[in-house]
């Protein structure tokens, strides 16, 4: 099968000729304005697909159709922002040539406007699909497993790319374009024209069991979720979808910049848009991660409900998901599973199982979660991976009434002076061994108290599930000292990292964050804990590790336990 990719080389087009290199069946054109590109690309590929470089310019599109005729075209050029008043000779070319067509569209309105071809499309048995990225695909597909089981009311979600992932000239051309410019979406239930890039909301990407995102700010972005996913949910009232860029500074800057051509009516920034483009490039620095989220509110059986869809994506991986939609077309197609002819959006091109197939190889993970103020605070924070953990683990954390669990450990601290008087003022336990150890948790509100007592020493704590920019996490106070701390399910253990750290409420580096090795885990009906803290300058404060059995199951008020404790 003969592909030609119009701008096979950039950003979108390169990653996909690299996803389908392993196919031998395929003879990809790498097409551009510049053959030397174009060499250069084809001359560093390895894969058993061909290649073949090519110039070609949009503005003879027809010509290159009918010289090479190709089974299918990829346009994964744009900015499709910029097409003007004629954007689709690219479309028209292959409907007169009979050729198939796809696209990496992510400008609203060219994506809803495509329709306008399904009868001609129909008539000539051409297949037009636009928008086959993560904005619509994944989205849709997200969307229809969540509405399986509820009636969305409202969407909100989007994308957290890794500052390691490079962002193509063209993607920053078009995010700039309209940067404080008209963005459509529905709002309130009726159509409403918000600005791009001046409204701003938080979220955590958080897979259940997972190590999540840090926090971000998300901007508004002009996506073609916002106009052709609405009519797919037709109780849907409002939908918004936003990017998280970091640095976080940069994309300030540009929201600033966005509020003010909003607000004094100045022309596009697109003439800022390789300045950008080349700081964002240069600035990568931070975890190698990216991720992306779907949170749905809606009602089931008359119940109000919140369900969000989590994707965290390792390393190199995350950059390459905005072209799987189009590779796993592409493999569908060589085994005989063609898009039915029409010109439409892509929204219902892949399935959800149809990305867990393109994910399974990947350091790629998903996850729902669903929240429930009943919950208790393991279970907020680990969602449905709270059931995978051993059942002793999940006995001690369940939380709903007191209990004291006792055992032994073996204990040893720090030998240096700070860590002598770390230990000392926060009652960590002496260095001993076979020490009789006991933990009272005492649930209190929204909040559980923790006594630990081990060697005589007690330590006393307090826990809860963090909102937030904490959102997803567990927060535990000791003191003035407060730790915001993620949750790892790892096969029968549990693995605590922490990730932020106040004193009095002051925000204190992540270079001074203590850390080491905390495990949870169970042996045969045992509870074991295994608790390394080091520090960084320090080096280590204290290790204690031991097991823990429940003495007794004992029910009583809140009150009277958190009175009891003193």
């Amino acid at each position: 099968m003969k592909v030609l990719i119009l701008g096979g080389y950039g950003t979108f087009g390169g990653r996909l000729a690299t996803l389908l290199a392993d196919l031998e069946a395929l003879h990809l054109l790498i097409a551009g304005r510049s053959l030397v590109r174009a060499e250069a690309f084809c001359a560093a590929y390895r894969g058993a697909a061909r290649v073949q470089p090519l110039a070609i310019d949009r503005a003879q599109i027809a010509d290159a159709l009918a010289a090479h005729r190709p089974d299918l075209v990829v346009d994964a050029s744009g900015p499709f922002q910029d097409y003007g008043d004629d954007p689709y000779p690219v479309i028209e070319a292959c409907l007169s040539a009979g050729v198939d067509y796809l696209d990496f569209a992510d400008a609203a309105d060219f994506v809803f406007g495509v329709s306008r071809f399904d009868a001609r499309a129909k008539a000539g048995g051409v297949s037009i699909l636009s928008g086959v990225s993560s904005f619509p695909v994944l989205t849709a597909a997200v969307l229809r497993e969540i509405g399986r089981t509820m009636e969305i009311r409202s969407v909100e979600g989007g994308i957290a790319p890794s500052p390691f992932a490079g962002i193509g000239l063209n993607v920053m051309r078009a995010v700039v374009s309209y940067a404080g410019g008209p963005v459509k979406l529905r709002r309130g239930g009726r159509p409403f024209v918000a600005k791009g890039l001046t409204e701003s909301r938080r979220f955590t990407i958080a897979v259940p069991g997972q190590l999540p995102l840090y926090s971000r700010r998300f901007s508004l972005v002009d996506v073609p979720d916002l106009q052709v996913i609405p009519p797919e949910h037709p109780g849907m009232s409002d939908i918004w979808m936003g990017a998280g860029p970091i640095p976080g500074l940069l994309h300030r800057i540009l929201n600033s910049l966005a509020r003010a051509r909003a607000r004094f009516g100045l022309p596009a920034l697109t003439p800022l848009s390789p300045l950008f483009y080349a700081v964002l490039n240069r600035m990568r620095f931070g975890e190698h991660r990216g991720g992306m989220i779907v949170r749905v509110t809606g009602t089931r059986e008359g119940r109000e409900l919140v369900k969000s869809w989590h994707l965290l994506a390792e390393g190199d991986d995350g950059p390459f998901i905005p072209s799987m939609a189009i590779e796993a077309l592409v493999r569908k197609r060589l085994k005989g599973e063609r898009s039915a002819p029409g010109a439409r959006s892509a929204v219902h091109a892949l399935d959800l199982a149809d990305y867990d197939a393109l994910f399974q190889n990947r350091a790629i993970t998903t996850g729902f979660r669903e929240e429930r103020s009943c919950d208790t605070i393991y279970r907020r924070v680990l969602g449905p991976a709270f059931d995978t953990l051993p059942p002793v683990i999940r006995a001690l954390h369940e939380g709903r009434v007191t209990s004291r669990w006792v055992g032994t450990a073996e204990v040893h601290r720090g030998q240096g002076f700070a860590a002598r008087l770390i230990c000392a003022l926060t009652g960590f336990p002496r260095t001993g061994d076979g020490v009789p150890a006991s933990v009272t948790f005492a649930p209190d509100g929204e909040v559980e108290r923790w006594t630990r007592r081990i060697g005589g020493k007690t330590l006393r704590s307090v826990q809860w599930a963090g909102t937030g920019r904490d959102r997803f996490l567990l927060i535990e106070k000791f003191g003035i000292a407060r730790f915001s701390v993620a949750l790892l399910c790892e096969g029968d253990r549990l693995r605590l990292v922490p990730r932020r750290w106040t004193l009095a409420g002051l925000p204190m580096p992540a270079c001074l964050l203590p850390g080491g090795e905390m495990i949870e885990t169970a042996r045969d009906d045992c509870f074991v804990f295994d608790i390394n803290i080091r520090a960084p300058w320090i080096g280590p404060i204290v290790h204690y590790r031991g097991s823990l059995s429940l003495e007794a199951p004992r029910a009583q008020p809140a009150e009277s336990a958190r009175n009891g404790m003193g």
